[in-house]
């Protein structure tokens, strides 16, 4: 049997996406920004995928710009708010994904005061101490994840839009894990800048975009043209575009159902992990399906010396998981989010993340071959 549980990483192609872009890749080639009729027409898609993209997030097209993706987002986010909205004071957590943290560092060498807010030892935001460095920085710019990639643990998204509104600080999410997993009504929050990427929710990979509030004027992180109304300079990846646009349309139409399904599975790793594996536990908030997304479960495993193996031996026997994050994979730096953790390093983590496309028969597999690891068993392939 082969199984992928390394759908936080990147989610498998949905085939009627596939159907979408077919003809934007095979049939409608032109420019967008042509003005014959095959450009027309290509540019009358790509507007639909914008209107689509802002329907469902009950905001205004021109609020959304197409981009390479949530790393490209992010960095427009907070490089272009220092640039353009004279923000000095940049708060975050040392949880972020690296499009974030290693931005923040860059800007940091740049003289950009940097505050990391306080975490509990399962990675939950300390929203006192948050309000504390809001208080006492003006110009300030909070960069804060609504879902984190590793451990899955949620933001309030309102509180620290209602703090962030009283201290006149700018509110950017990377909501890269969480878009279309939960419904986001971006006109009742109280966000500056939140993030998309459709290889996240069934889409195809190198498309993403930028959500930037009406009232946020900032000027193009990249240059080179006129496209995007004069944001982002590049042709537009229409095939992409149209693929992202079909992708949350259907994440948004079988929202319900997927995540009653995708529940299911997570409640199910969870106590049969607990019935096979002695010492057993889960890192940050990933088992508390009321504080954490629900297709992420990291899973903390008994010290072995075998556990620097552990991707590796379940490799062979066809179950794709993660370590981490999927960005440092080949890497020998250990997990940045997991190394904030109050939590014995030595024991093992390995992260299960789930999508509609998973059964129970797959639970049931993964976790046998896993549970047989650590009963000193061999492991048939």
């Amino acid at each position: 049997m082969n199984v992928y549980f390394d759908n936080a990483a990147t989610t498998p192609l949905d085939p009627a996406v596939f159907e979408a872009m077919k003809p934007y890749l095979l049939e409608h080639y032109g420019n967008p920004s042509s003005i014959h009729t095959h450009g027309r027409k290509v540019r009358t898609a790509l507007e639909q995928a914008r209107k689509k993209v802002a329907d469902l997030l009950n905001v205004t097209p021109g609020e959304i710009f197409f981009t390479s993706g949530g790393t490209e987002a992010d960095n427009t986010a907070i490089r272009c708010s220092i640039r353009d909205k004279g923000v000095k004071h940049l708060i975050s957590s040392k949880i972020e994904h690296h499009a974030v943290t290693h931005t923040l560092e860059a800007k940091e060498k740049e003289g950009v005061k940097i505050s990391y807010v306080n975490l509990s030892g399962d990675g939950e935001v300390d929203y006192d101490h948050l309000e504390d460095l809001l208080k006492n920085n003006s110009n300030s710019m909070v960069s804060l994840m609504h879902a984190n990639n590793e451990i899955g643990n949620l933001l309030d998204l309102k509180r620290v839009g209602d703090l962030c509104e009283t201290y006149g600080a700018i509110f950017h999410s990377d909501t890269v894990q969480s878009m279309a997993h939960y419904v986001h009504d971006l006109s009742q929050l109280k966000l500056d800048f939140a993030v998309g990427s459709a290889h996240k929710f069934h889409g195809p990979k190198g498309i993403g975009f930028l959500y930037i509030n009406h009232e946020m004027k900032i000027n193009p992180f990249i240059h080179g043209g006129a496209q995007e109304r004069n944001m982002r300079g590049g042709t537009e990846n229409v095939c992409g575009i149209v693929g992202l646009a079909k992708a949350m349309e259907i994440a948004y139409g079988e929202m319900e159902a997927h995540r009653k399904h995708i529940e299911n599975l997570k409640k199910r790793t969870i106590e049969k992990l607990r019935a096979s594996i002695d010492g057993v536990g889960f890192n940050g908030l990933s088992d508390d399906l009321d504080k954490s997304l629900y297709t992420v479960l990291n899973i903390c495993l008994p010290p072995s010396e075998d556990n620097d193996m552990l991707l590796f031996n379940l490799d062979i026997n066809g179950i794709s998981v993660s370590g981490g994050s999927a960005c440092t994979s080949g890497s020998n730096i250990g997990s940045h989010v997991l190394a904030e953790l109050d939590r014995d390093q030595s024991r093992g983590a390995i992260r299960f993340s789930f999508s509609k496309y998973n059964t129970e028969e797959e639970v049931d597999y993964a976790v046998e071959k896993l549970a047989s690891l650590y009963q000193g068993q061999t492991i048939p392939a």
